[in-house]
């Protein structure tokens, strides 16, 4: 079965071209190098020469402060691609799995959010995240959409492995306090991403992070132990730290949806440690 992993040089498509299996799945790895997400005439060339049965659309503008001032280049990547992706999809009978946000949320509630409660974005890029949910799935009703967050891995940029240079070269650093969500593991994502593709009846939303709670300080803090470092992490105010985009105050999401397709998530700290054991290799 051929698969389209699209943002393939990213941290949740690295993973997932890793996780995959060969046996089962011939991967196309295209980022854009390959071809140019935001023309349509493009991609669609690019998908009749592939003929995927499968597109992973891991592609996205993630610029979160940059996009206040780039909203039509990030609505071009963030839901304008999905739409022609999800359209191709339902045209040709393929698979479209579509990778969202929690930024879709406004953050102002304090009981984690449920794939059915109602979006409120309150930046460029959570406008853009979801309108591209929206017109994936009007586009493509088979469609399946995984929000998620706090992203990190051994590859590319990250908030572990900033912390970790920052840890090693300074005795103090500060870290925001009053932002809480939950840490996610792009390689724990794409193993729930392929068992999802194993189930038939999953289609539409669903939430996916690893499980636990924690502040930006939180986990830096546990990142800064973890490896050994003696530099000291203090918390700081989201009011200290002012930035061009709005940052959801609490973005925890509600995985029941999820955990009964495929099944109990591990919590983030034992994530996290494979993660740095991962990089210390």
């Amino acid at each position: 079965m051929k698969m389209l992993i699209t943002g393939a040089k990213g941290q949740l498509g690295t993973e997932l071209a890793d996780k995959a299996d060969r046996s089962k799945y011939e991967l196309v790895l295209a980022d854009m190098e390959e071809f140019d997400l935001t023309h349509e005439a493009s991609t669609v060339s690019f998908l009749e020469k592939a003929r995927p049965e499968i597109i992973i659309n891991c592609a996205a503008y993630t610029q979160v402060d940059a996009a206040e001032a780039n909203e039509e280049l990030a609505k071009k990547v963030n839901a304008d691609a999905p739409a022609v992706l999800a359209d191709w999809c339902a045209k040709n009978g393929a698979r479209f799995i579509h990778i969202s946000t929690d930024y879709v949320f406004s953050g102002k509630h304090f009981l984690p959010y449920a794939e059915e409660d109602e979006p409120d974005p309150q930046s460029a890029y959570g406008r853009t995240k979801l309108e591209g949910e929206n017109r994936a799935l009007e586009s493509n009703k088979g469609t399946i959409i995984i929000r998620t967050a706090w992203l990190y891995s051994p590859y590319g940029k990250n908030f572990v492995k900033t912390i970790l240079k920052l840890t090693a070269e300074k005795e103090e650093i500060k870290v925001i306090a009053d932002q809480i969500g939950s840490p996610t593991s792009a390689a724990d994502l794409a193993r729930a991403i392929l068992a999802l593709l194993e189930r038939a009846d999953a289609i539409g939303i669903h939430h996916f992070t690893n499980e636990g709670v924690a502040s930006w300080y939180d986990f830096a803090y546990e990142i800064a132990s973890a490896s050994g470092s003696a530099c000291h992490v203090l918390p700081i105010k989201t009011s200290e730290y002012p930035t061009p985009a709005k940052r959801p105050a609490y973005s925890v999401l509600d995985k029941s949806k999820i955990k009964k397709l495929i099944g109990p998530i591990r919590h983030w700290r034992e994530a996290l440690q494979e993660c740095l054991e991962e990089l210390n290799k």
